[in-house]
């Protein structure tokens, strides 16, 4: 009996960005404002982290509203429509629902329905990790347009009082458009984790600690005991970090896995216009800039100065604002890493749209 042959959809040898949107919320939250909650200053704040401001989104604006916002952008700069989508990928950690998916809801309300549409929790990292399938999926043929998108509401998943990372936080989203392309346009994509330092940054709580708490208090025999409530909502789960472990991570294997990248795609540093590192702290930036020798005619993208660290949605915020402030820069090659929570990280070398 001879086994049928299957067939399979042609593939696009390469794959590049074709466009590019950002979606800032409108409330600036200065140093002076977050120092009400801890004891810091302005000028402390500023020498640690390179950090001026950041946005923060209002209660009425949700990851899924500011990813959208995103979307619409970048969607109208590639110059097709959303029915054209073959995948929404939606790289957070902050929507407030397990499940369904962000991505879901996303591919709904810009009319990519029925493309298949997913999250991605990996952090930091969670851009370059989308990068990374959005271009398999052109380049396999799989999908023809891949909506790749970094939204974060991170204020809603801080206790401002805490000071190893609230301080350093902001809200937004960016969200790039992946398409097929006659020449390379997304280099090989270098990423891993390392889960030996899985605790280094992460949620103070399990969400089952709140509902353990939560059960007990409904469960107590004295009526109207609040305390139980209270202290669950204590437990309600933040994020913090080990500092130091996180900063000598960064700094001594994340300017090797960029140092990767750029070897994987065959380039080096001289041959880059920019290089756009997850904006984590600008120190961090600083340190990978002189381990990768970098030149003084590549720009450098320091968005945290205003933005403050944005997780998934760093590294295409801080491309939009570069484009837009050197547009002379487009078409030209950039080196972008993403690495945090996990510990993961992610790195490509890009041709800027």
């Amino acid at each position: 009996m001879s086994v049928p042959t299957l067939k399979q959809v042609p593939v696009n040898e390469y794959s590049r960005i074709m466009g590019l949107g950002a979606f800032r919320p409108d409330v600036i939250v200065t140093n002076d404002d977050v120092c009400q909650w801890i004891d810091s200053s302005d000028e402390w704040i500023r020498q640690r982290t390179g950090i001026v401001t950041r946005h923060r989104a209002p209660a009425d604006v949700s990851v899924i509203d500011m990813a959208e916002g995103a979307a619409r952008e970048a969607l109208q700069q590639a110059g097709i429509e959303a029915s054209q989508l073959g995948a929404v990928i939606v790289s957070t950690v902050t929507h407030p629902y397990a499940t369904p998916s962000a991505a879901a809801a996303l591919a709904d309300r810009i009319g990519a329905t029925p493309a298949p549409a997913f999250d991605i929790s990996a952090a930091c990292a969670g851009y370059c990790y989308g990068i990374a399938q959005g271009d398999a999926l052109v380049r396999s043929g799989t999908a023809t347009y891949v909506l790749v998108v970094g939204a974060e509401k991170l204020s809603d998943v801080i206790d401002n009082r805490e000071r190893t990372i609230s301080f350093l936080l902001g809200d937004g989203a960016g969200a790039v458009v992946i398409g097929p392309s006659d020449t390379p346009g997304i280099g090989p994509s270098v990423w891993g984790s390392d889960g030996s330092k899985w605790d280094a940054i992460g949620m103070t709580r399990s969400i089952l600690d709140v509902r353990d708490l939560s059960m007990a208090a409904r469960q107590s025999d004295e009526p109207g005991d609040f305390a139980l409530l209270e202290e669950a909502q204590e437990l309600y789960p933040t994020l913090r970090q080990d500092g130091q472990t996180v900063f000598r991570w960064a700094v001594w294997e994340m300017a090797k896995m960029a140092q990767q990248a750029l070897d994987a795609a065959g380039v080096k540093a001289e041959d880059l216009v920019a290089f756009i590192p997850h904006q984590a702290n600008m120190r961090i930036i600083d340190e990978m800039v002189k381990k990768l020798n970098l030149p003084e005619s590549v720009t450098v993208a320091r968005d945290i100065a205003d933005a403050g660290n944005t997780s998934a949605a760093s590294i295409p915020l801080a491309t939009h604002r570069l484009l837009k402030e050197n547009p002379e820069l487009s078409g030209g090659l950039a080196l972008q890493i993403g690495f945090g929570a996990g510990l993961v990280f992610g790195a490509q070398v890009i041709v800027l749209p």
